[in-house]
C-alpha cells in the first residue's frame, strides 16, 4: 500500500520539485499553497507525512502546525523555510514538529527525512497495537466493589517507582496485578522481566538474578546477564518471593538499597535502575516470625501492598470471568461461542473455587474443548465440583444432647475451614488457633475427607 505525502508551500517550483522527487520514490503526493487550503485537504484525507513551509500566506506554518498536532496528532510533519534559525527550530519541535530542514532544499535529505518519519509512526502504531493486545492479554476482570477499588488502586500507584508487595492465594491473579502496574507506569515501553523464585533451584537462583561471569562455576562457559540486568529501566516481578533462601533474600535487599549488584563470579559493580514488584501466597509476617522471612526485607518491599482476593470472596464476578473465558476460548478453538444453562451457573456459583481463577479458566478451557452441545449443562460439570456444593447447615437444637450438637458443629466447621483453605492442615489450624497435631486428630476422628496441601501449597 502506496504512502501519502502533504506538500504545503506557497512557491509553485518547490511544490511541483518535491512531488516529483516523492513520486518517484513511490508516494502519493497531495500538495496546497497554503495552510488554510492544507487543512480542508487533511479533512478529506489524512497522510502519512507532512512537509510543511513555515512562512505561508494568511496562517502561518507554526499556527497550522498547532492546529494539525491538535487534530491528528498521530502524523508526523516536517517543517521547511528559507529564514530560519535555531529559535524558530526549538520553537517548532516543542509545538511538535518531527523534524526541521532549511531551504534550499536537499532533495536527498527530504526523501530520507520523510522515510524516517513514516518508519518511526509506522513503529509507533505497531507499539500502540501491541499495547491494545498487551491490555486485552492481561485485563483484570471483574466488577464486584473490591475488585473495582483494586482496580483504582493499581492506576493510583503505577506511575510511581515505589516498591510494591502483592498477596493472594495461588490462582487469584497476582501476576495480572503486577503486569497491570507496568503497563500503566512510565517504564510500559521498558522490559517486564518476570521471576518465579520457587521454580529455580536453590543453587541456581544467584546467578539467574545477578547472572555470572565466565568460569564462576563448572558450567559457566561465558558470561550471562541476569534478570536484575535485563529489567534495567523496566520493571522486574519476583513472584513467590516467599520461596526464596535467607541467603537469596540479603542480597536482594542489598540492590533494593544501594540499586547495585555483582554478577556471580565477579567484581564490578553494576548499577541497575529497576521498578521491584513481588508477590506471595504467604503470610510474610508470619513468615518473619518463625525466621524464614527477613524482617528488613518484608519492611523495604511493603511500600504499597496490595491484597488480591480469592474467587469465593467474589462471587459476583464468576459470571463475567465464565463469559470472558468462553470468548477466549472460542476464539482459540474456532467454536461458536458456547452457554451455560441455568443450573450449570447455579453449580458454578456455588463452587468455593479453591484453585482461584486458574482453576475456574482450565475448567471452562476443558467444557469448551469437550462439551457435546453449545449449551453447557449441570451434567458436562465434573463431579468433584457438583459433590463440593455447600452443604446445608444442621439443625443443631434437634440433638437432645449438648455433647452431640457440639459434636455436629465441630465437624461442620473444620469441614468448612478446610475447604476454605483448600485443605491445607497448616493453615487451617493457624487460623482456627489449635495445633495442627490437634487438627489431625480431629480430623480423623470425625472422618472429615480433605486432601492435604500442606507440603504443596
Amino acid at each position: 500500500m502506496k504512502t501519502t505525502i502533504l506538500v504545503v508551500d506557497d512557491e509553485k517550483d518547490i511544490r511541483e520539485a518535491l512531488q516529483g522527487v516523492l513520486k518517484d520514490e513511490g508516494h502519493d503526493v497531495i500538495a496546497a499553497g497554503s495552510a488554510e487550503e492544507a487543512l480542508k485537504k487533511l479533512e478529506a484525507r489524512v497522510p502519512d507525512a507532512i512537509l510543511l513551509d513555515i512562512w505561508l500566506p494568511g496562517m502561518d506554518g507554526t499556527e497550522a502546525l498547532k492546529e494539525i498536532k491538535s487534530r491528528y496528532p498521530g502524523v508526523p510533519v516536517i517543517m521547511i523555510s528559507g529564514h530560519a534559525n535555531i529559535e524558530t527550530a526549538v520553537r517548532t519541535t516543542k509545538l511538535g514538529a518531527y523534524d526541521f530542514i532549511e531551504k534550499p532544499l536537499s532533495l536527498e535529505k527530504v526523501t530520507l527525512t520523510v522515510e524516517h518519519a513514516i518508519e518511526q509512526k509506522r513503529l509507533l502504531e505497531e507499539n500502540s497495537h501491541l499495547r491494545l493486545k498487551a491490555w486485552a492479554k492481561y485485563e483484570i476482570i471483574g466488577s464486584s466493589q473490591v475488585m473495582l477499588s483494586l482496580k483504582a488502586d493499581i492506576r493510583k500507584a503505577a506511575p510511581s517507582n515505589s516498591w510494591v508487595l502483592i498477596t493472594g492465594e495461588n490462582g487469584t491473579g497476582k501476576e495480572l496485578v503486577a503486569r497491570n502496574m507496568h503497563l500503566l507506569s512510565n517504564r510500559s515501553g521498558r522490559p517486564f522481566v518476570e521471576v518465579n523464585c520457587a521454580a529455580i533451584p536453590e543453587e541456581l537462583i544467584e546467578s539467574e538474578l545477578f547472572g555470572h561471569e565466565k568460569g564462576s562455576f563448572t558450567s559457566a562457559v561465558a558470561q550471562k546477564k541476569g534478570k536484575f540486568d535485563l529489567a534495567d529501566k523496566g520493571t522486574i516481578f519476583l513472584d513467590e518471593i516467599g520461596d526464596m533462601s535467607l541467603r537469596t533474600q540479603a542480597k536482594i535487599l542489598r540492590v533494593l538499597q544501594e540499586k547495585s549488584f555483582e554478577r556471580v563470579g565477579g567484581t564490578e559493580l553494576i548499577n541497575v535502575d529497576a521498578r521491584v514488584i513481588v508477590a506471595t501466597n504467604k503470610d510474610l509476617l508470619s513468615e518473619v516470625a518463625k525466621g524464614r522471612f527477613r524482617e528488613d526485607l518484608f519492611y523495604r518491599l511493603n511500600v504499597i501492598p496490595f491484597h488480591v482476593p480469592p474467587l469465593r470472596e467474589r462471587r459476583e464476578d464468576i459470571g463475567l470471568l465464565i463469559d470472558h473465558f468462553l470468548k477466549e476460548f472460542a476464539r482459540e478453538t474456532a467454536r461458536e461461542v458456547l452457554t451455560v444453562n441455568k443450573e450449570a451457573m447455579g453449580v458454578l456459583y456455588g463452587y468455593d473455587w479453591p484453585g482461584n481463577v486458574r482453576e475456574l479458566r482450565n475448567l471452562i478451557e476443558r467444557l469448551v474443548i469437550m462439551a457435546p452441545s453449545h449449551t453447557i449443562t449441570a451434567d458436562d460439570i465434573p463431579s468433584y465440583i457438583k459433590g463440593a456444593q455447600p452443604a446445608q447447615p444442621r439443625d443443631l437444637f434437634r440433638r437432645d444432647l449438648l455433647k452431640e450438637a457440639r459434636s455436629d458443629f465441630e465437624r461442620e466447621f473444620i469441614t468448612r475451614k478446610l475447604k476454605e483453605f483448600g485443605g491445607n492442615i497448616a493453615r487451617t489450624a493457624e487460623a482456627i488457633g489449635i495445633e495442627r497435631s490437634h487438627l489431625y486428630r480431629k480430623i480423623r476422628s470425625y472422618g472429615i475427607e480433605h486432601a492435604d496441601t500442606t507440603e504443596t501449597a
